[in-house]
């Protein structure tokens, strides 16, 4: 019989450790933060204004909903 007990596997090595975050002094993160700007100024377009016509705004569905009277 044996006292010894068995050699135990050594664990696997640790994975690299991740690069550390981009500060927001870097250029690439500033210039990305305007690209991401422009690209959402451009992305809103005409939705961004509210189109009127001759007679204002009568015939959205907001305008033409009748206010109702509280306690009524």
């Amino acid at each position: 019989m044996c006292m010894s007990s068995p050699r135990a596997p050594s664990p696997p090595p640790l994975p690299p450790a991740p690069p550390p975050p981009p500060t927001e002094t870097d250029p690439a993160v500033k210039r990305a933060r305007v690209e991401n700007r422009q690209r959402a100024a451009l992305a809103q377009g005409r939705d961004s204004t509210i189109l009127t016509g001759p007679q204002g705004l009568a015939n959205t569905p907001v305008a033409l909903a009748k206010k109702s009277i509280l306690g009524a």
